[in-house]
């Protein structure tokens, strides 16, 4: 596929670029309008900073949570276009809508270098419309705003959506240098990663991970395991897990999984568990396979996060994705950083597998700059190991 340094080594001064951004950051769920973590908009800062010193008129679009295909102020992306002017240092143009009067004309106007951001893409049913002519449709006139697209939302491309997998039918296309690094990333450590390669996995369901479990078990050492889907496989293996979250359909995958898996799917040994799924509920940490049947677990204990941390550190790869708790409150969040501070002090390459992972990160407030690469895209990343073809990703390389 071509890059971003392709387009840039054609020139672009004075020429309109469509970029596609994942600016869907999350808010402060108390105090609305407030970002509380930029880190994607971040992350697609050297792309645009990129076009617009090289003189590109640059549109910027992306998607803010999961409207029902209609403009709905609770997802509008101008909080988005305040911050990002804020991080460019100079403020973006922001229209109101994506492919109506106001983006025609803000994009029409544009000058060399500046920046806009349209309205969220999902406020248009054609974007995420399973009907190939509507998203055409809508594609169309998306197109029609620029002369060249740029794809630098790695956290989408396993959608098939308009603006990701049909306006670069439309244009020429070329892949951002965020998305040229996910996937080099991803490659390593499905193709090639060195041994010993410990994966952690976490979250709430063995249904949402069964299939990167099934692809990734015949090459890793260790499989660890926790989340709200460690009880699944503690059930598999007859222990009791209280009110904990259980998928009662997937207890025999997992007890499969666990005979297959020969000794290298880990599991924790002690969890924190609750009478309630609340910061002030009263907790204690119990064994495993003694959680009392009137509470249930929130986190991996300390003498899991012993198990855990000691397996990670003889790996030379380690990828990671899903936290071990319910980190965003207090008293459960000491399994997700124990197992954090771990792979941060590895002698080899660490992934952390973005969505919940990379929030924890920032929210406990670890060193971003000591694991190896924190993806942008959690379920890109699973389906990208999981040996999909990503939609995103073939639209680019046809």
């Amino acid at each position: 596929m071509k890059t971003l340094d392709d387009l840039l080594g054609e020139g672009v001064s004075g020429r309109r670029v469509l970029v596609r951004a994942d600016l869907n950051v999350p808010f402060d769920k108390n105090e609305p309008g407030r970002i509380s973590d930029d880190g994607r908009i971040r992350a697609v800062l050297p792309t645009l900073i990129a076009l617009r010193d090289a003189g590109a008129r640059v549109i910027v679009c992306s998607h803010l949570g999961r409207p029902k295909g209609a403009p709905d102020p609770k997802y509008t992306l101008a909080p988005v276009a305040t911050r990002l002017g804020e991080l460019l240092g100079v403020p973006a143009v922001f229209a109101s809508d994506t492919v109506g009067p106001s983006a025609t004309e803000s994009a029409a106007a544009l000058a060399d270098g500046q920046v806009l951001l349209l309205e969220n893409l999902r406020f248009n049913p054609g974007e995420t419309s399973k009907d190939d002519a509507e998203r055409g449709a809508f594609a169309d006139e998306l197109a029609a705003l620029a002369e060249y697209y740029v794809d630098d939302a790695f956290g989408a491309v396993h959608r098939k959506h308009a603006s990701v997998y049909d306006v670069p039918a439309r244009l020429p296309r070329y892949a951002g240098g965020l998305v040229i690094k996910e996937v080099e990333v991803l490659r390593r450590v499905s193709e090639s990663p060195e041994q010993p390669y410990v994966v952690v996995l976490g979250g709430s369901k063995v249904s949402d991970k069964l299939a990167v479990i099934q692809a990734l078990l015949p090459k890793v050492d260790k499989l660890l395991v926790g989340g709200g889907m460690c009880f699944t496989f503690l059930k598999a293996q007859g222990h009791e897990v209280g009110k904990s979250l259980l998928e009662e359909d997937m207890i025999s995958t997992c007890a499969d999984l666990l005979a297959q898996a020969d000794g290298r799917i880990v599991l924790p040994v002690d969890v924190v568990a609750a009478t309630a799924f609340a910061a002030d509920a009263d907790h204690v940490t119990v064994a495993a396979s003694q959680i009392p049947a009137d509470r249930l677990g929130l986190d991996i204990g300390p003498e899991s996060v012993v198990l855990f941390a000691d397996a990670i550190g003889s790996a030379k790869t380690v990828f990671w994705n899903g936290p071990m708790g319910v980190f965003e409150l207090a008293p459960f969040a000491a399994g997700t950083r124990g197992v954090a501070e771990a792979i941060t002090k590895i002698d080899g390459f660490s992934v952390v597998g973005g969505g919940d992972s990379a929030a924890a990160v920032r929210t406990l407030g670890i060193d971003e700059s000591a694991f190896g690469h924190i993806s942008t895209g959690g379920g890109a990343s699973l389906e990208y190991l999981e040996g999909k073809t990503l939609p995103g990703l073939a639209a680019l390389e046809s």
